[in-house]
């Protein structure tokens, strides 16, 4: 028997949950590395490996979730996806070595790889362009309220329970995402895809993972590092490969010709950008609580959460007022501005400076990050067909990830070249120099990516703006000739 539910909220409901444990577990984890490292006795250059190894994993299979959704299908993929990050994360809290831990990390993130495309490409599909700001406006929950969740949530468990529940607690999580996805939705698929493009996945998907690799070994190995500078060096060489090889093929892996659409080039810009700058932000205020001010974990994580507060008040008053009043092109900048001054205040806290203060620039950053997530979101996928929207999801979500990384290293490399402690009096105490210097090198980031928002047209976007009249015709280089997805029992 057929369940009967809108595909509006099964999709939106499983890809959520799906999300939100994905997300979540980047920065849950990174919470528990600490106590991990002292549980097996090694390093913490060793103990690294366990996010490094995730990061990696993610980048390789997320290049061949879009061809995937379109051959088996979004609900088959997703489901499938939801099964391998749950299995996996029992089997990281069953770990008995560091060694057992990174190789199930490694195929949690192949599961993760496939979880925000796919889950992406199938909530477009369903939300017609006109819909597309509530969509955007349910996005921001997983991707911006997770990051913040998991410090709070990963010390509690830490502190009260065992660093094995940082992996537990997901598997609840997907179970229920599952059954409920397994139930209601409903299959979309694509009728040709195309054969499977080997050579583009491969040299995107290994020249990616290097590059991650890189970017995240470089503040712990040092830039110098032969080891950093061969690895990002190869990396860059296969995505120069990649791009030269996918532009010569039919029909692409990474389809770079989505990049000559103009609305679609620029939100990806902005993406890219406020993912450096906002990731990057995320992190580095994590260390300035716990290194600079003496938080606990806990109180670091419970420290950061208003930034999504933030989010949640800042999304309903972008999809509900300012998207159909200002367009993408205003609202975007407006948001850039919002989260440039927040990034950049948070330069002058100091060591005496009321934590309540920072606080407020969390909730400032959140709400600001609203009106540039909404709106790109909604905006990105206006001149894409149904047809090319899994590709256009498989880049949007590849630039996300990369920024995130990005970001983190950018941040802590600024960190560390400062030097986060000097000595006062003969004594070594924290350096908050550093701190400042790196959220000026995050707004500065932030900053940059306003060009990109100016670029936006609003007509390229009109079909997504409530109450506009007048659309455009879909960008040539966004035109597909297959036919949409249809759904089938």
């Amino acid at each position: 028997m057929e369940a009967r539910i809108s595909q509006k909220v099964a999709v939106s409901v499983v890809f959520v949950a799906a999300m939100f444990m994905s997300i979540m577990d980047a920065t849950i984890v990174n919470v528990a590395l600490p106590t991990i490292g002292r549980d097996f006795a090694v390093t913490p250059t060793a103990v690294d490996s366990i996010s490094i190894s995730f990061l990696v994993s993610l980048a390789v299979f997320i290049p061949a979730s879009g061809w995937l959704g379109d051959r088996f299908g979004g609900k088959r993929v997703l489901l499938a996806a939801v099964v391998v990050f749950t299995v996996a994360s029992a089997l990281c809290g069953l770990a008995g070595s560091l060694g057992e831990l990174v190789i199930f990390r490694i195929i949690q993130g192949a599961g993760g790889g496939m979880l925000a495309p796919v889950g992406l490409a199938m909530l477009f599909r369903v939300f017609p362009p006109e819909e597309r700001i509530r969509a955007s406006s349910i996005l921001t929950v997983p991707t911006t309220l997770a990051p913040a969740l998991g410090p709070v949530l990963g010390g509690w468990l830490v502190t009260d329970f065992s660093w094995r529940w940082v992996f537990y607690v997901n598997v609840p999580i997907g179970a229920a995402a599952f059954i409920f996805g397994l139930i209601f939705l409903r299959q979309a698929g694509q009728s040709d895809p195309g054969r499977f493009d080997l050579p583009g996945f491969l040299l995107a998907g290994i020249g990616l993972g290097l590059a991650m690799y890189g970017v995240s070994e470089g503040p712990v190995k040092g830039w110098h590092s032969a080891d950093v500078l061969a690895t990002i060096a190869a990396g860059v060489v296969l995505l120069a490969a990649m791009v030269i090889v996918e532009l010569r093929t039919a029909r692409p892996m990474v389809d770079l010709r989505l990049l000559s659409n103009r609305l679609f080039r620029s939100s990806n810009g902005v993406m890219i950008l406020t993912s450096v700058a906002f990731l990057g932000t995320l992190y580095g205020i994590s260390l300035y609580y716990q290194d600079g001010r003496g938080l606990t974990a806990l109180g670091s994580g419970l420290s950061t959460f208003p930034e999504a507060l933030g989010v949640m008040g800042g999304a309903q008053l972008a999809s509900r007022w300012l998207y159909r009043r200002l367009g993408p092109r205003r609202h975007i900048t407006l948001g850039l501005i919002g989260t440039t001054l927040s990034i950049g205040l948070l330069a002058l806290l100091g060591p005496a400076t009321s934590l309540w203060w920072a606080r407020l620039l969390m909730l400032t950053l959140g709400l600001s990050m609203a009106q540039i997530f909404v709106p790109v979101q909604a905006a990105a996928f206006a001149t894409i067909t149904p047809a090319a929207t899994g590709r256009a999801s498989t880049m949007f979500n590849a630039v996300r990830q990369l920024g995130g990384a990005v970001g983190v290293a950018m941040l802590t490399t600024a960190i560390v070249l400062v030097g986060p402690v000097h000595l006062v009096g003969g004594h070594p105490v924290a350096n908050l120099t550093a701190y400042r210097v790196a959220f000026l090198v995050a707004a500065a980031v932030c900053l940059a990516a306003v060009p990109c928002a100016l670029s936006i047209r609003d007509a390229d976007a009109a079909r997504t703006i409530p109450g506009r009249r007048g659309t455009r015709p879909l960008d040539r280089a966004a035109a597909d000739s297959h036919p949409a997805p249809v759904l089938a029992d």
